[in-house]
């Protein structure tokens, strides 16, 4: 598929974090911190093409500042914080984990379609100028849609078009940032 490449997301949170992630249930990992022995979803990565002059953090700070730009963005203020909880289109409740240098995180909350519990991590990188978007989503346990084979095709293929329309976004309005 043109433009869909799996790239590995770098797990350095502990950098830039604006909020810290909470206490995991006893002889649970902590999915809130990353997917290391949590249920794995997707990992999509995007070209958000050549801009030799603007950082990956500029380009995150672009989204998170101006999250009209996230193609389901509902009901959530222009610019999200670490800890803000909003609902996105759909009414789907969400809340945002983190907020570090080159990435955030939101947490799917109780009421969301695919269920409480779904971490989704958005990495920016930059390598030789080129930007790339790196789209990361894990569970602490399957939901009744992503524990099913046919519902997790079905997110996942929504999910690769929605984040795929967010990199064709970010590929322009990263010459803002």
């Amino acid at each position: 598929m043109p433009g869909f490449a799996a790239v590995p997301v770098a797990l350095a949170l502990c950098a830039g974090l604006l909020a810290g992630p909470a206490a995991p249930e006893a002889g649970r990992p902590d999915c809130r911190a990353g997917p290391a022995g949590c249920y794995g979803l997707y990992t999509y990565g995007y070209s958000l093409g050549l801009h030799p002059f603007t950082g990956a953090h500029a380009v995150r700070e672009q989204l998170t500042d101006h999250f009209w730009l996230f193609p389901v963005s509902g009901g959530c203020p222009s610019r999200i914080r670490a800890g803000a909880r909003c609902e996105l289109l759909g009414g789907n409740p969400v809340e945002v984990e983190y907020i570090g240098n080159d990435f955030f995180q939101i947490n799917t909350l109780p009421g969301h379609q695919l269920g409480r519990g779904m971490h989704i991590r958005f990495a920016f990188s930059r390598t030789l100028g080129f930007h790339t978007l790196t789209v990361r989503a894990w569970q602490d346990r399957p939901s009744d849609c992503t524990g099913e084979v046919f519902c997790n095709g079905v997110n996942s293929a929504f999910a690769w078009g929605t984040w795929r329309a967010l990199a064709q976004t970010l590929r322009f309005s990263a010459y803002a940032a």
